[in-house]
C-alpha cells in the first residue's frame, strides 16, 4: 500500500508541474490567433524560403500578425502567402512586404515596410510590392566565385 501511495503522489506532482508549465507558456503564446476582428491580406513572392504557416508578420519589429496559408500559384510559379493582421493596424496601400531574416542564425519573418499613402489596404487585398527571401548560400557562392549575377 505504501508503494502505491508513493506512486500516486509522484504522479500527481508530475501532473501539477506539467499544468504549471502549460499555464506559464500560455501567457506568452497567442493560442487564439489574432482575434475574430483580424483581417487577411495576401502577397506573392518569388521565393518564400524560410517562412511557413505560423510565421510572424512584423511591422517595425513588433508582431502584428501571422502567416495563415502558404501555397504555390501554378499559373505564375510564385509562392502566395496569406496573413492575418491585428485589426488595430492599418497598412497603407503603397506598403512593401518582404521576407526578412532575424540574423545569420535566426529564422525568417514577414516584414511590412509601410508606405505613406493616405489610403489603406482592405481585408482580402493583395500586396503587390513584395521582396522574396534572399538565400545566404547563393550570396556566399557569388562571393566565392566572384560573379555578380
Amino acid at each position: 500500500m505504501s508503494r502505491n501511495r508513493a506512486e500516486i503522489i509522484a504522479g500527481a506532482l508530475v501532473l501539477a508541474v506539467a499544468a504549471a508549465f502549460l499555464a506559464y507558456g500560455a501567457r506568452f503564446v497567442d493560442l487564439g490567433g489574432a482575434g475574430s476582428d483580424a483581417y487577411t491580406l495576401s502577397a506573392s513572392f518569388r521565393s518564400a524560403e524560410g517562412i511557413s504557416v505560423g510565421t510572424d508578420v512584423r511591422l517595425a519589429g513588433v508582431r502584428v500578425g501571422t502567416v495563415t496559408a502558404l501555397e504555390l500559384d501554378p499559373a505564375t510559379f510564385r509562392a502566395r502567402a496569406d496573413f492575418l493582421l491585428d485589426p488595430s493596424v492599418e497598412i497603407p496601400d503603397d506598403s512593401q512586404v518582404a521576407i526578412s531574416s532575424e540574423g545569420l542564425l535566426g529564422g525568417n519573418f514577414v516584414e511590412i515596410l509601410p508606405g505613406g499613402s493616405p489610403f489603406n489596404y482592405a481585408a482580402g487585398d493583395e500586396v503587390l510590392d513584395t521582396q522574396g527571401a534572399v538565400s545566404l548560400i547563393s550570396l556566399l557562392m557569388k562571393y566565392v566565385s566572384g560573379t555578380e549575377n
